[in-house]
């Protein structure tokens, strides 16, 4: 659960924790002339400058008390600036005994506001379900963020940050829950009941479906498996009848073990977040469809479980995909590529989209290369790859684009088969990304996230704490906000 954010036009005089924005090199506004030299003064004792996230604490004295006034640092001043400021008032006051603050934007456009509520609400998101010793001082008191603001769109433009901000929760609570209790089947009920009622046409395939519709290759990967695969769709017919269909698609491995390609067994519990892709995709439908977007988009899940029981896909083993394309399972580990070659199969072939793009914690590879700090972009497309690195830009959400090329394609071509699932280490991302690009049909503009790096954080970051981040989230909302709703 997030902070409560309510939107004032003006100040009480009364608030006992108050927050205050300062832009760098500057001094803060609101406060009274006979406080500046206490203010100067705490502001030089902790080396606060106004940098954008940076904080400061005074305590002025009152007549019903001393009054706590926390300084808030926006640097120059732009939206990002200002979520980065809600996230650190946040993280400052959550377990920090404070019930309700009040933050003066008196001055700020709508956008800043509501980044600023955004930044604060997604900062506040924690999972403690499974906690029952947490001791009191580790325990969220801070209920209630009061944002004081004089512009007049205000309320609308937070309403769509807290479409994204709900959509946020949603994939860090999936990524979040352990293995035992989200595997694919409950992946299913928990997201359908939670994006209920929000208009979205619900489709959910089995494995008897799936297998009847020839999808070989993700049911390889979860015929190991106790838990049954599962393939759902989240549809959102918001623009007109004749305008595109986009479609996102998410891997979702509920589990990871590798499968008969065991991985060590040292860091395996954080492979419960190997859906992040699926995940992600679920945060974004129901971001969009709470905020009404105007586009018809449509959301596909591919849910499996790779565990190495009896039954176990081998390697060595081929496979055959829905597109009838041929597969040499070399590595079992290497099993994200199946599950998306068979959902972006599928939804080509129901739905006929324009556009797909798919999201991946596919390969340690890209950890590698860009570390923790961005996701890898893959594309057939200069144009759509370029509005995608845009909307990460603006959203948070960083992208690096990598070189897709005949030559790395032929690395993952078989000497039995219509190709194999891994080619050598080097390029590894890369090649990865070559296989699903063989299942892409002809005009279909396609882009590849792979976010192996993104969706869990070992530290605390501007919005999160550490643990699930939602990454893919923000970047899906701002693609389609900025491209697709015109």
């Amino acid at each position: 659960m997030s902070i409560k954010i309510t939107f004032a036009p003006t100040r009480s005089a009364n608030a006992s924790v108050l927050a205050l924005l300062v832009r760098k090199g500057a001094e803060p506004a609101g406060l009274g002339a006979d406080h500046k030299s206490l203010v100067a003064g705490a502001m030089s004792g902790q080396r606060f400058e106004g940098e954008a996230g940076m904080s400061a604490d005074v305590f002025l004295p009152g007549p019903a008390g001393a009054q706590r006034v926390v300084l808030l640092g926006v640097g120059s001043g732009d939206d990002a600036a200002f979520e980065r400021a809600g996230g650190a008032l946040t993280a400052k006051l959550l377990t920090a005994g404070v019930a309700t603050v009040v933050a003066d934007l008196s001055g700020a456009d709508a956008a800043c506001a509501a980044r600023f509520a955004a930044g604060a609400a997604q900062r506040s998101w924690r999972f403690d379900e499974y906690r029952t010793k947490l001791p009191a001082k580790q325990k969220p008191t801070l209920e209630e963020l009061i944002i004081v603001s004089d512009a007049s769109d205000v309320e609308a433009a937070w309403a769509k940050r807290d479409a994204v901000t709900r959509g946020l929760g949603l994939a860090r609570t999936l990524a979040t829950l352990p293995p035992n209790i989200l595997y694919p089947e409950s992946f299913v009920e928990r997201v359908t009941a939670t994006v209920d009622g929000l208009g979205l046409e619900v489709t959910v395939l089995d494995e008897p479906q799936m297998r009847e519709l020839g999808m070989g290759a993700l049911l390889g990967v979860s015929q190991g498996s106790r838990r049954e695969a599962r393939i759902l769709a989240l549809k959102w017919n918001g623009g007109s009848a004749d305008a595109p269909l986009t479609a996102l698609v998410g891997k979702g491995v509920t589990f990871d073990t590798g499968g008969i390609s065991i991985k060590p067994a040292a860091g395996m519990e954080d492979m419960k977040w190997d859906m992040g892709g699926a995940g992600a995709v679920a945060g974004a439908m129901l971001s969009l469809a709470a905020r009404k977007a105007n586009a018809n988009i449509i959301g596909v899940m591919g849910l499996v479980e790779n565990m190495p029981d009896g039954n176990a896909q081998r390697p060595g083993d081929v496979v055959t995909t829905m597109s009838g394309q041929t597969v040499e399972v070399i590595n079992t580990d290497a099993e994200g590529r199946l599950v998306l070659c068979d959902a972006i199969t599928w939804v080509q072939s129901v739905h006929k989209p324009a556009t797909i793009i798919d999201l991946a914690t596919l390969t340690g590879a890209m950890i590698v290369s860009l570390g923790n700090e961005m996701g890898g972009l893959f594309s057939n497309d200069d144009a759509l790859a370029e509005q995608i690195l845009s909307a990460g830009r603006a959203s948070g959400d960083l992208l690096w684009r990598f070189p897709l090329a005949d030559g790395y394609d032929k690395l993952i071509d078989s000497a039995i088969a219509d190709m194999k699932n891994v080619g050598p280490r080097g390029g590894g991302s890369i090649t990865a990304a070559q296989f699903i690009k063989r299942f892409v049909d002809e005009g279909v503009k396609w882009a590849h996230l792979d976010i192996a790096g993104m969706v869990w954080s070992e530290k605390d970051g501007a919005t999160w704490a550490k643990g699930a981040t939602g990454y893919g989230v923000r970047v899906l909302d701002r693609f389609v906000a900025d491209n697709l709703e015109g």
